[in-house]
């Protein structure tokens, strides 16, 4: 066999040299932007959502539906991951103690974020150290005075007789003293004079099982958790905090002689601290979208949910407004987290 002349072979060592360093060259510079932005490649594999509530509360509703639209969007598993109880305490500590990777975010309430570090002086987390704050997803404005049919009220004047003629006796339920639901109910009760049992529970699920059984005797919902069982006659409102399509003969709670009472939930997505900002950026921007896909905008729309469409920064703003707002109410009305 005859030997390749030398030129020849020099030649296709040079050519072979040189897609090798061309394939170097294409790694490197992947590499480098892999380093320079930590989002290029995110995510790889599952992100879990932390939910520091029960399954079928509100923000259980809202991280199911974020799921569902940043797994279709992303083309890898948002998996949601339940951590009920001490108020929201114990899945806020889970996620602020997660590895800061970009596969564990949580999903929280004002409660967890906004109310809490006001009422809790031995609070197990601290927002602005622990979290890096991604998204306000949505807001329900919405929420109804539900009591069980056979509690003799009819209107929201007849509940606040109850409590004046039996103070402190007739129960009512929360998700515990940090829930924006107990504030206006203790905002209700210096309001009208009236006085009420406190039973705080882990979550929406747990309170809604006990009023439908008679153990409790009404509460203060979101709307969108009860209004299958209004419609049904299972539970009976007395009074929205504001006017909805929903429920058109009820009256507000301005109606009914109560113009200051304000109430509102927020689910937002926060990060635990040092998760890199670029991957905060995107995943921001994918809360956003997720939001905005006409299916998940049409379930919102369903359940009294408002797409808030915030960005990191934005959101971080807001949230700071949110505490100090919240931080006034609980100081106001002599709030403790032991209530």
């Amino acid at each position: 066999m005859n030997a390749m002349p030398t030129e020849e072979v020099a030649t296709e060592r040079g050519a072979i040299m040189s897609r090798f360093g061309f394939a170097f060259v294409l790694a490197l510079s992947a590499a480098a932007v892999s380093a320079q932005d930590p989002s290029h490649g995110w995510p790889a594999r599952a992100v879990r959502i932390i939910v520091p509530s029960s399954p079928g509360g509100a923000t259980d509703r809202y991280a199911r539906l974020l799921a569902q639209g940043l797994s279709e969007n992303l083309k890898h598993q948002f998996i949601v991951d339940n951590r009920p109880g001490a108020s929201g305490n114990i899945g806020a500590v889970a996620a602020a103690r997660a590895v800061p990777d970009g596969y564990t975010i949580l999903v929280a309430s004002n409660q967890a974020l906004a109310i809490s570090p006001s009422l809790e002086r031995n609070l197990p987390y601290n927002v602005e150290r622990d979290f890096a704050p991604v998204a306000r997803g949505v807001m329900i404005r919405v929420f109804v005075f539900v009591v069980h049919p056979s509690l003799q009220a009819k209107t929201l004047a007849d509940l606040v007789a109850i409590g004046k003629r039996e103070p402190g006796k007739l129960p009512y339920g929360s998700a515990g003293a940090a829930s924006p639901a107990y504030l206006c109910v203790r905002m209700f009760e210096e309001a009208s004079g009236a006085r009420f049992l406190h039973v705080p529970f882990k979550g929406l699920g747990q309170g809604m099982q006990s009023l439908m059984s008679g153990d409790i005797k009404f509460t203060l919902a979101d709307i969108g958790a009860v209004l299958p069982h209004i419609r049904s006659g299972r539970l009976l409102a007395l009074a929205v905090t504001e006017r909805t399509a929903s429920l058109p003969g009820t009256p507000t709670l301005a109606e009914a002689g109560y113009p200051n009472l304000e109430v509102f939930a927020s689910f937002s997505v926060v990060a635990p601290s040092g998760t890199p900002r670029a991957i905060v950026q995107r995943l921001g921007a994918e809360v956003v979208k997720a939001m905005k896909s006409p299916p998940i905008l049409e379930k919102l729309e369903a359940q009294a949910m408002i797409p808030v469409f915030d960005t990191p920064d934005v959101f971080a703003a807001s949230l700071k407004k949110e505490s100090e707002m919240w931080a006034r109410v609980i100081r106001r009305n002599a709030i403790t987290a032991d209530q």
